[in-house]
């Protein structure tokens, strides 16, 4: 196996840091695996490329602060249940050679369930909230250069852009109760992030490596609701293992600040969270690549008491012309 470039030992060895730095929150949440293959040196040339994702996550583990927790010792009137995520995610990127835009569409689908305690009635309360979520546009400048060693090809890159304001906010269920803000589809709010990315491939061998971190912060709040700021750092490897089949090895960290606002919940929202995300990809020609990863939770910190997944899942199919 090569060895990994010092920037990109830097960056995985940051993970490692993430870690050491009332009422449940029903929190909703997607999976950190990153499935932006021109960033991982899949399709780095000239042309366009489709996208269609499927993610699927099952929040039903109560978490305070590292600690796995019962209903029972949370307490309060409600008591939290289940928050099932589900998204399609539909994406379209054009490399320019030494340029890329990409655009990110989500529709999204969203189960939660809470039992509210009553004058010592138990009521089930629960929304199924369907819709647009926020639209992402980014745009990237990446530099390839021959690495030292003469044999293996790198590049480096910049990204940035804006997650804009499309998904509903105001979404209720049967009874005409409308949910939680973090339940929503939307946050209401625009969102500019921006990130670098550092990619090495060694073809003959069939070894490929990359590093991408990425900070987003809401540039506003809507309706006294202003989501956390976020920064996630991804460190994958990929081996072609077939000329059709590849193994995929991703480690995943995310920070994401508290939110504000008379409509949040500051003290049951954000965390720090590193995942293990393997996986598979099957090449059908040179134009369509099928994949599915695993996200794998090794360790969640959550602020308060909140909602949290023993998995998750992704698949998607891609396409370029």
């Amino acid at each position: 196996m090569p060895r990994l470039h010092p920037l990109a030992a830097a960056l995985l060895a940051a993970l490692a840091w993430l870690p050491m730095t009332s009422r449940a929150s029903c929190g909703a949440a997607f999976c950190s695996v990153n499935t932006d293959w021109n960033v991982q040196g899949v399709f780095a040339e000239p042309g366009g490329r489709a996208e269609l994702r499927y993610e699927f996550l099952r929040q039903g583990q109560l978490r305070a602060g590292s600690r796995k927790v019962s209903p029972d010792q949370v307490g309060g009137h409600h008591e939290e249940r289940f928050t099932v995520n589900q998204a399609l995610f539909g994406s379209f990127d054009y490399n320019f050679g030494d340029w890329g835009l990409s655009l990110v569409v989500p529709v999204v689908k969203r189960e939660h369930e809470h039992l509210h305690n009553h004058h010592g009635a138990e009521l089930i309360e629960s929304w199924d909230l369907r819709g647009l979520g926020d639209v992402r546009a980014a745009a990237r400048r990446q530099w390839q250069t021959l690495a030292d060693d003469g044999t293996s090809a790198q590049t480096y890159g910049l990204l940035g852009g804006l997650k804009l304001p499309t998904g509903r906010t105001d979404l209720g269920n049967d009874d005409g109760d409308v949910a939680e803000r973090s339940l929503q589809p939307g946050t209401g709010t625009t969102e500019a992030f921006a990130g670098a990315f550092y990619q090495r491939a060694w073809p003959q061998q069939g070894w490929s490596t990359f590093v991408q971190g990425v900070y987003g912060s809401s540039l506003n709040s809507y309706h006294d609701y202003r989501p956390g700021t976020r920064f996630a750092l991804d460190a994958g490897l990929r081996y072609d293992a077939t000329p059709q089949w590849a193994l995929l090895l991703q480690l995943n960290a995310l920070w994401r600040g508290r939110d504000s606002g008379a409509e949040a919940e500051p003290a049951d929202s954000g965390g720090r969270y590193v995942f293990l995300s393997p996986g598979l990809s099957w090449s059908l020609g040179r134009e369509l690549q099928v994949f599915a990863v695993a996200q794998l939770p090794l360790y969640q910190y959550v602020n308060g008491v909140q909602l949290t997944a023993a998995w998750g899942a992704t698949a998607g199919l891609g396409w370029r012309f």
